[in-house]
């Protein structure tokens, strides 16, 4: 991720939230299901393993944006430095 440009990070967050999003959407379903009484084994293993990727996804979100606004501050101090 260092040697990705800004575009390029924002690209990759882009595409990280979308499978997020995603993700939400089935575990959602997944809790439905669970708390209506609809639990089986299946259920509630494909729940921990979708809650894992997304608690992943997040985590790497979260370092994107972290990345993002550290380049941003940094080029904002350029900018100022250089005018």
């Amino acid at each position: 991720m260092e040697t990705m440009s800004i575009d390029e990070l924002r690209a990759e967050l882009a595409a990280l939230e979308a499978r997020a999003a995603q993700l939400s959407q089935v575990r959602s379903h997944l809790h439905r299901q669970i708390d209506f009484g609809f639990e089986t084994s299946t259920s509630r293993e494909r729940e921990r393993q979708v809650s894992d990727e997304r608690r992943e996804l997040h985590e790497q979100i979260n370092s994107i944006r972290e990345l993002i606004q550290a380049r941003e501050s940094a080029k904002l101090l350029q900018d100022r430095t250089v005018a």
